[in-house]
């Protein structure tokens, strides 16, 4: 076999569910990268996973996958390919820690949920017409905005194009109209 016909040779390898084709230049590229850099990287994966050596193999393998896949970020013109592959795991490891810290656990109990509050028709109604006779008390720029935003569910762009004034000038309305709604609310007894 030439040295020709092995650069043309691919070797399969399964990447997730895809199939994917690496030349012998890559291979090459990608056992150089590991050599040079994968014990540093090693080292700076167990730190950002705090010793967990399965999360920083993980980690090591991820960003060495991304650095065959964004091979043009590895131009030495670009800086340091070490600070890249450094940047790239920590970034791959804040991720994985935001999508665990999201993930809502399970939680196992004998104990029966206690029942839901009864809502009484009665006290909705009169907070409510405290509400509305706090809202009617307020200058009518800010009864609008609160109404807007709040009782509308618009968004700031969308009320402030209902109003015909800028975004900003929404912000500080809603700002200063809760204000003055607190205080109302405050005057007529109300606490909390």
């Amino acid at each position: 076999m030439t040295a020709r016909t092995s650069d043309r040779t691919h070797r399969r390898t399964r990447a997730g569910s895809e199939e994917t084709a690496i030349s012998d230049h890559d291979a090459q590229l990608l056992r150089a990268l590991h050599d040079e850099h994968a014990e540093a990287l090693y080292a700076h994966a167990l730190r950002l996973v705090n010793g967990d050596r399965q999360r920083a193999e993980d980690l090591v393998q991820e960003t060495l996958l991304r650095a065959w896949r964004h091979p043009e970020s590895l131009d030495p013109r670009r800086g340091s390919v070490r600070s890249w592959l450094f940047t790239t795991a920590r970034n791959l490891a804040i991720d994985a820690w935001r999508r665990r810290s999201t993930r809502v656990g399970e939680v196992f109990t004998d104990d029966l949920p206690e029942p839901p509050e009864v809502i009484d028709e009665a006290e909705r109604a009169v907070e409510a017409w405290t509400v509305a006779e706090a809202l009617n008390r307020l200058s009518p720029t800010h009864r609008e905005v609160l109404v807007e935003c709040f009782y509308q569910g618009r968004s700031v762009a969308e009320a402030a194009s209902r109003l015909g004034v800028p975004p900003g000038t929404v912000k500080s309305r809603t700002h200063y109209a809760l204000r003055s709604l607190r205080l109302v609310l405050a005057e007529m007894g109300v606490t909390g």
